[in-house]
């Protein structure tokens, strides 16, 4: 409950059209500042953590984080199709490594599978970050491993490596 009211009240202070809710918190006052509020995809970033609360909603979490993440990243309304897909094989990636519950980390993963993109989808420039975010999960992905719970070595290492391949 406490969870629905925190994104209730975000959601709503992010999309106030009179800037008067929300003011004083940092990070509204700053995106306001930029005219970035409400940023692309907020409203269904915000629906992708929403579906985590009570009956857990695996499709709605991937779409909703994922994608909505990706698209408020990207800094554009419209996203081709398979950008979002990106974001939701990254998204349940990420939570298959914070899930406390090994049966929602295995659906995650084995549902992240479904999202993979063919090798061959050329990557704009300005979108680099998601990425490098999505072949770091897409690697474990594929062998059919979890996230690690944090940035270990061997994940830095990884992303030190894909940023100078560029691959």
């Amino acid at each position: 409950m406490i969870g629905q009211m925190r994104l209730a009240w975000w959601h709503d202070a992010l999309t106030d059209d009179s800037g008067l809710k929300g003011r004083g918190e940092p990070v509204i006052d700053a995106l306001r500042g930029l005219n970035a509020a409400p940023p692309a995809g907020l409203a269904q970033w915000l629906d992708g953590w929403e579906a985590l609360i009570g009956e857990i909603d695996l499709p709605a979490y991937a779409q909703g984080r994922g994608g909505g993440l990706f698209r408020a990243l990207a800094g554009e309304d419209a996203i081709p199709h398979w950008l979002a897909q990106a974001g939701a094989a990254w998204a349940l990636w990420d939570l298959s490594g914070q899930a406390s519950d090994g049966d929602i980390a295995e659906k995650a993963i084995a549902m992240a599978r479904r999202h993979l993109l063919p090798a061959t989808i050329p990557w704009p420039g300005q979108w680099r970050p998601m990425r490098l975010a999505y072949q770091l999960a897409r690697h474990d992905i594929k062998r059919g491993r979890h996230a690690p719970p944090g940035l270990t070595p061997a994940l830095y290492m990884r992303l030190i490596r894909l940023a100078l391949l560029r691959r």
